[in-house]
């Protein structure tokens, strides 16, 4: 089998594409969740602690001279991300959960019991004449 036609195959099936899926949302969705962190969760908390934007939040550990720039250490673009973690776990989390219930109340409805047909008459008829030639014995 050619390389060319064995990578066709790989890259073609159901889980590679469903991955790919999965990996372009969550890029995304990672978006999503860094926007709504930056432009709407952090503003407010900045404005309840005095106006401060954590994007600038950094400690200075060599100021900058001449042609060499500072060297900060940012710890409020640290704590940002962190926060997105914390909302993109707490919605993976969710997911997982509502998938989960919906897979376990799937499980636990009740089967429909197995309704047997009755026989038609020529096996009822048929087993008559069984149990008369058993009773003959």
């Amino acid at each position: 089998m050619s390389m060319l036609k064995e990578f066709k195959e790989f890259a073609v099936k159901g889980n590679v594409m469903d991955m790919a899926v999965g990996i372009i949302v969550g890029a995304a969705f990672g978006k999503i969740v860094s926007s709504f962190v930056g432009d709407v969760v952090m503003p407010p908390i900045g404005l309840l602690l005095g106006g401060v934007n954590f994007t600038d939040l950094a400690f200075v550990l060599q100021e900058a001279a001449g042609d060499t720039t500072a060297v900060t250490l940012n710890y409020g673009k640290f704590a940002q991300t962190v926060i997105d973690f914390v909302i993109v776990a707490g919605a993976v989390f969710v997911a997982v959960k509502t998938i989960n219930s919906m897979k376990k109340s799937e499980e636990a409805a009740p089967a429909e019991p197995v309704v047997e047909p009755e026989p038609s008459k020529e096996e009822v008829l048929l087993s008559e004449i069984r149990d008369l030639l058993k009773a003959r014995t």
